[in-house]
Parts: structure tokens; C-alpha cells; sequence
């Protein structure tokens, strides 16, 4: 299981333009995904899933991003992780990551916590394009999120900021080919 996913233990976070519609359902991002940088980079998303798992490519057989249920939310934090992952975890079953179900000691939630900032940055940034309520994921009913949502926002922030890797715009021009314009960025 790739961790954060299996329960949406969740806390609103600011969008930029909080009056966008919510318009894609999970299928929506799914067609864009496997008709543009899943097909170009040798990878599926599939949903219905009853927890998220990563499959690496085996021989002529595309690597398969599955995702909870029929969740867009879940399809976008799939795809943040595969955006990240490099080509060592790319070629690990669920990335190489370990998972350790909730309840949580205070050691492993921080772990969890180092690992979900970065990602979770990024699918704040694909749910703004995609038009979907992005919530931060604590995946530990109970637990005090502390300064996790700041992280987050810190993460989402730096991505802003930062080059994106080129399956990360590949992924952000199929959920919107006006993406720089749509997430206030300059042209490059």
C-alpha cells in the first residue's frame, strides 16, 4: 500500500481560486493521464481499487498506478508519487515504500509526515488543475497533525517555485494545457 492513502483522515487547505468549479471526475483524469503521459511514459491509471498500489513495468507491460475506489482526489496523490519516484522506485512494487497502518507511534508518524509534505504539495497543485477539493491526508484517525498542513503548504509552495521534472508538466498540461496560467507561473 503507498502510504497516506488508506484512510482520508482529512484537513481543508487553501486553494488559489477557491470559486473553480469542481470538474473532473476520476475517469476524466484518468482518460488524460493514459492518453498523455501514461502512454508516453509506459504507464496506466487504474481505479477501483480497494487500496492504492503501484506495479512496476514488466517487459512490454506498462507500470499500472492504482488507485482507491472511484476517488479523484486518490487518482491525483497516486500520480503525485509517481511523478516524484525516480527510476529506481519506478521499477519498485509501490516504490519501494514501506507502510505501517495507524495507529501510529510519534517516530513512524514523522516519517510519514517527511515523506507526504512533498507529495502532498504536488496533488494540492494537480487538484487545483483538476478542479478537485484537495484535503491533506494524515492517513492516522486520531493523530494531531501539527505542523503537517504548514508543510504541505510550504511543499505546494516549493513546487511552484521549482523546474518541474518533465513527466510532472506532462501530467500538469493533461489535466490543463493553460497550467503555468491557471497556477499563477510565469511562462519559462
Amino acid at each position: 500500500m503507498t502510504v497516506g492513502m488508506p484512510d482520508r483522515r482529512t484537513q481543508p487547505v487553501a486553494r488559489r481560486d477557491c470559486s473553480a468549479p469542481l470538474t473532473m471526475t476520476d475517469r476524466d483524469i484518468c482518460e488524460r493521464f493514459n492518453g498523455g503521459p501514461g502512454l508516453r511514459y509506459g504507464a496506466r491509471l487504474e481505479g477501483g481499487a480497494p487500496e492504492p498500489l503501484y506495479e512496476p513495468a514488466t517487459g512490454a507491460s506498462p507500470a499500472i498506478i492504482r488507485y482507491r475506489l472511484d476517488y479523484a482526489q486518490s487518482a491525483l496523490h497516486e500520480i503525485a508519487h509517481w511523478c516524484i519516484a525516480g527510476r529506481e522506485r519506478r521499477a519498485l512494487a509501490d516504490y519501494g515504500y514501506w507502510y505501517v497502518p495507524p495507529p501510529r507511534t510519534a517516530k513512524e508518524r514523522a516519517q510519514f509526515f517527511v515523506v507526504e509534505s512533498r507529495v502532498q504539495g504536488l496533488e494540492a497543485l494537480l487538484a487545483e488543475l483538476a478542479g478537485v477539493r484537495f484535503h491533506v491526508s494524515l492517513d492516522d484517525p486520531g493523530a494531531d497533525a501539527g505542523d503537517f498542513a504548514e508543510h504541505v503548504l510550504q511543499a505546494s509552495a516549493m513546487w511552484r517555485a521549482t523546474s518541474l521534472p518533465a513527466r510532472t508538466v506532462a501530467v500538469m498540461v493533461a489535466l490543463d494545457p493553460e497550467w503555468r496560467s491557471r497556477l499563477g507561473l510565469a511562462p519559462p
